[in-house]
């Protein structure tokens, strides 16, 4: 059986093992948090290199992309450094792919779909759903200065939050693990930003990013997220949400991050290494690795 493990610096309290038969090969898939401490983080790293099949960052990016170039996230790099055998996978190979296809691949589900306004809390990590979410939508409105900085000004339409990146990321390139670790659990703080949620129809992007700011009332709004529990799911449901479309698939009750997802695919393809873009629109579609559409 290959094995396929997420270690994250996130909360343990989300964690999950599951059993996946893809194409008749068992793949166990793990997930497994460690509430911040970036020191058993890499212990865990480093005692695994070798024994699994691929590795899942969980929690933090190892680079961010935008169009063809990546930017070194540096700080997040050391905490893999020293691994020289087993295949690290952050899920940005999937944020361009699978993410950057979502509407395309749920079509069976949706149907074409056409939303007034889009609000990403924040894009930088993942411009594939940004992409596709723009293509949707009328207006949409990006957070990244507002939830990432702190900064009070929103970004709107996809050239310019292309400009902004291009400047913030060689910045964003050099900033300690406490500016780009997104939080160990995710926990509800007192929303914020509301207006953006509020006139918006569709939200996007990081549950967890979401989670922390969005108001109480959703009601029949479309929510396009991913790493979901049950309890997350049941969260949106109270709020009114109207659709949840899970980026990645369901596996027993949990759609997992990018980066587990990418590290099942490179387990299964056993080819000791990332997958290209093509190589993984092709398992996409080989194993048939479809968006989760729940309504309430």
């Amino acid at each position: 059986m290959k094995r396929a493990v997420s270690i994250s610096l996130g909360s343990s309290s989300r964690d999950k093992s599951v059993r996946l038969n893809l194409n008749g090969q068992e793949i166990l898939v793990e997930r497994i948090g460690t509430d911040g401490d970036i020191e058993k983080a890499r212990r865990m790293y480093l005692d695994l290199d070798g024994k699994v099949d691929a590795f899942g960052v969980g929690g933090v990016d190892l680079y961010l992309r935008l169009d063809e170039k990546e930017y070194p996230l540096h700080a997040a790099l050391k905490l893999v450094s020293g691994i020289k055998q087993t295949p690290l996978c952050d899920g940005r190979g999937l944020k361009h792919t699978l993410e950057r296809r979502v509407f395309q691949l749920a079509k069976s589900q949706l149907g074409d779909v056409h939303f007034k306004q889009a609000f990403v809390p924040v894009a930088v990590d993942r411009s594939g759903l940004a992409e596709a979410v723009a293509e949707v939508a009328d207006r949409t409105v990006f957070g990244d200065l507002m939830v990432a900085l702190g900064v009070p000004i929103p970004i709107y339409g996809i050239p310019a939050f292309k400009r902004v990146a291009r400047v913030m990321l060689p910045i964003v390139s050099h900033f300690p693990m406490n500016m780009i670790f997104y939080g160990s659990d995710g926990a509800e703080q007192e929303p914020k930003y509301t207006k953006y949620f509020n006139e918006s129809d569709l939200i996007a992007g990081d549950f967890l990013f979401m989670r922390k700011y969005m108001p109480g009332d959703l009601s029949g709004k479309t929510v396009v997220t991913n790493t979901t529990t049950e309890e997350n799911i049941e969260l949106l449901r109270s709020r009114g949400v109207k659709a949840v479309i899970t980026t990645t698939p369901r596996f027993d009750g949990r759609s997992f991050g990018t980066n587990m997802n990418e590290a099942m695919l490179v387990a299964y393809a056993g080819k000791g290494r990332r997958l290209t873009d093509n190589e993984l629109n092709g398992l996409i579609d080989e194993l048939m690795l479809y968006p989760t559409v729940i309504r309430f």
